[in-house]
């Protein structure tokens, strides 16, 4: 299977070295785990090979080390997106995929240490394409907020969500990513960009596109955000389906960058 030969304009969005890229993982428990992984790279020397740098990334990498199976979402600025599956196969500590990060301008100029190694992934499988129209977004979170201010403050949910993290997922231009396990094992991405808070301890309001799988109810999930300042947060907890539009019922929030990469917030 020619995955990438296949679809150019994912061939061509993978190589941006600012498209954002979502990479899903999961534990030994089948907890999901989803970050934005925008050093994600083709290999230019074997069919249907993508790379990545090991750079604050944590928990990924744990999982990895035990469960090759990852998801994967692709979304252009121009939000056309790319939903996939795959196998990781190795990490790599030299060699020409090492090299192409480090040469690149993610890393080039960063105030941070290097990628410790390049971490190897094969295509599984094309899980589906989609292009969100940007009159869609905006309706979708003027209906999400309008749903968000009827919903009780006190929610039962696990945690409360910090309020950083709260105003971080209230942002309409943050790109918002969902993540779970698939019946057949394998973590599902997928894009939720009208989710945003519903009370302090869930988030509520994503209108799933038509065609586009949706968290079984009560199943384990994750929610992703990347804003256009490179600020993320990762929120994890139940589904609730609510028919229309559900809600993640908040167990656990991750901060995603500097100073506290990985690091638990609530």
């Amino acid at each position: 299977m020619a995955i990438l030969t296949e679809h150019p304009a994912l061939l061509a969005a993978l190589r941006g070295e600012m498209t954002p890229k979502f990479l899903a993982t999961r534990d030994p428990d089948g907890v999901p785990n989803v970050v934005p992984v925008v050093s994600l790279q083709p290999a230019e020397d074997e069919a249907d090979i993508v790379f990545f740098g090991n750079f604050l990334l944590r928990k990924s990498i744990r999982n990895l080390e035990r469960d090759a199976r990852v998801g994967i979402l692709v979304i252009t600025p121009d939000l056309q997106g790319w939903i996939l599956t795959g196998e990781f196969l190795e990490f790599q500590r030299s060699g020409p995929y090492v090299e192409r990060q480090m040469s690149g301008s993610l890393l080039r100029y960063n105030a941070y240490t290097g990628i410790r190694n390049a971490g190897v992934i094969r295509l599984r499988s094309f899980g589906g394409e989609f292009a969100i129209p940007k009159l869609k977004v905006l309706v979708d979170y003027l209906l999400g907020r309008m749903a968000s201010l009827g919903a009780p403050p006190d929610r039962p949910a696990g945690v409360e969500v910090p309020l950083a993290a709260r105003r971080e997922f209230g942002r309409m231009t943050a790109v918002k990513v969902m993540a779970w396990i698939g019946e057949d094992g394998y973590p599902i991405v997928v894009p939720c960009l009208s989710l945003q808070p519903s009370g302090r301890g869930a988030l509520g309001g994503w209108r799933p596109l038509r065609g586009l799988a949706v968290p079984p109810a009560g199943a384990r999930a994750c929610a992703n955000l990347l804003t256009l300042s490179a600020v993320s947060y990762q929120a994890k907890g139940r589904w609730s389906d609510q028919g229309s539009a559900g809600s993640l019922l908040v167990e656990e929030v991750y901060a995603g960058g500097p100073p506290l990469p990985g690091g638990r917030v609530a």
